[in-house]
């Protein structure tokens, strides 16, 4: 391992095409009269940002990703790279278009998301492990908007390494979650994922995420409840990328897993009162001082 912490985050780049509307459309039903914004998204490099950004100074970011050669792929490599993130490869390389999210938020802050993944489907085995062995990461945080193959090599290699692996298991394909769950240290559903899985994960440390609810880490001694603060949501896209991102940075800098979740939990609702994934995602010196300040949270 390097002396400063590294998370590696192995996972998808899209651009996500957001049009923010009063309420979203029942099946079948058009809603006039949205607002278009465009934003940089993917759960990896959402994830990837919020690591990023909870270090800051203190530790480093390795985003293992594909992304097509084309305007879109390099616009999003760029904007990881503006976040001090290293990507691998360093250029767009797919000839298959980047990958793009269609995301409708309504009036309250709730969403609902189309992906066609395009280059992240290239994201192949080889290229994790020669990723990881290169960075040397204390943490590594993967999801499943990738290949199945990419995963199973990231898991692998935190097995042999003696590396926690934590798994973001969204968009939910129980069958993998299962097939690595000797390889998991941690992972985090929400509370709909969760319920899709059952309870297959006994001897895995789960962590819940519950939205304004805050989260549950399900432990082996039992349920710790950590609870969120009150925020005015504006839009809720990115915010379980957040929490995924900045409980990751705190493992890798050593934080013990109560106060991991928590710094995760502050920053995930600090996120949604920005639109879009990534802009309301905090800082290192506005999460921190969130909790050396006087409304000390959560």
């Amino acid at each position: 391992m390097t002396d400063t912490p590294t998370v590696a985050v192995v996972g998808a780049v899209n651009v996500d095409l957001v049009v923010r509307l009063a309420r979203l459309p029942a099946p079948g039903e058009t809603v006039t009269d949205g607002t278009f914004s465009r934003h940089q998204g993917g759960k990896g490099g959402n994830q990837a940002v919020a690591a990023a950004r909870a270090l800051g100074d203190a530790g480093n970011v390795v985003m293992v990703c594909s992304v097509g050669n084309d305007d879109l792929g390099r616009e999003a490599l760029d904007a990881l790279r503006a976040d001090r993130i290293t990507t691998v490869p360093a250029e767009p390389a797919d000839a298959r278009a980047t990958g793009v999210a269609l995301i409708l938020v309504d009036g309250a802050g709730e969403n609902q998301i189309a992906v066609a993944p395009g280059a992240n489907d290239a994201l192949d085995a080889r290229t994790v492990r020669a990723a990881l062995e290169r960075s040397t990461p204390a943490v590594v945080l993967a999801s499943l908007e990738v290949p199945a193959a990419a995963v199973v090599e990231a898991a692998d290699w935190c097995q042999e390494q003696g590396v926690p692996f934590v798994l973001n298991p969204a968009p939910m394909d129980a069958d993998l979650v299962r097939d690595v769950r000797d390889r998991i240290a941690y992972l985090m559903p929400n509370e709909h994922e969760l319920e899709q899985l059952g309870d297959t994960l006994r001897g895995v440390v789960v962590i819940e995420t519950r939205g304004s609810d805050g989260a549950v880490i399900h432990g082996p001694e039992g349920d710790e409840r950590v609870s969120a603060p009150a925020v005015d949501a504006v839009d809720t896209t990115g915010a379980g990328d957040c929490f995924c991102g900045v409980f990751a940075a705190g493992l890798a800098e050593g934080r013990p897993i109560r106060e991991s979740v928590e710094r995760a939990v502050v920053a995930a609702a600090m996120s949604v009162t920005a639109a879009g994934a990534r802009e309301g995602m905090p800082t290192r010196r506005s999460l921190d001082e969130r909790f050396s300040g006087p409304d000390r949270s959560p």
